[in-house]
């Protein structure tokens, strides 16, 4: 009787033993998990890298920890201009808030223009108050609207401070309520 006891204690730990290490490799799996590179809802974010208006290289992974709206847009392109209002709001109301997964909210917008001077004016006159601005000024051939398969501008990808997009064309006040929905919990 003892000896069958002390089979069914051994047993018993072997179980939890195999147990516990299961769990554990679950989890490291998990943790290890790759994440797809792409422009969908839950993809990760393309990495971008162009010159400011200065010449110095942005790139977007350098935004990493905040909240970036990536926003492709041109100086020539009457519906971005008039989105550009909406987009500055946000900014201003968000930029200092904290997220789910992020702290902070800024705007990574890639022109497609093919004019320095029509670019540069147009984020004075716009009021475009951010630093991120890049272009490769190549117009419609633009090596980051080629990344991200931009058909039509005005056209964005929100993501989170891990470079994960949680929404895209947010227009008007879809912004401002897709940047709500990530803040965190007070």
């Amino acid at each position: 009787m003892r000896a069958l006891k002390n089979f069914g204690l051994i047993f018993l730990t072997g179980i939890i033993i195999i147990s516990l290490v299961s769990a554990k490799n679950i989890s490291s799996i998990q943790k290890n998990k790759k994440v797809k590179e792409g422009t969908e809802v839950g993809d990760k974010a393309p990495e971008l890298k162009y010159k400011n208006p200065d010449g110095k290289l942005i790139s977007l992974s350098s935004l990493k920890g905040k909240m970036v709206l990536i926003d492709f847009w041109a100086s020539w392109c009457g519906p971005c201009r008039r989105e550009n209002p909406n987009v500055v709001a946000a900014y201003n109301k968000y930029k200092d808030s904290k997220f789910k997964n992020a702290k902070g909210f800024t705007v990574y917008s890639v022109s497609l223009d093919n004019s320095a001077d029509n670019w540069k004016n147009a984020i004075l006159k716009d009021g475009l108050i951010w630093e991120n601005h890049v272009s490769d000024l190549g117009y419609w051939n633009s090596e980051p609207a080629k990344t991200y398969g931009v058909q039509a501008i005005p056209t964005n990808w929100l993501i989170d401070g891990d470079g994960i997009i949680v929404a895209s064309n947010l227009r008007g006040s879809a912004l401002e309520n897709a940047l709500k929905s990530q803040l965190k919990e007070k």
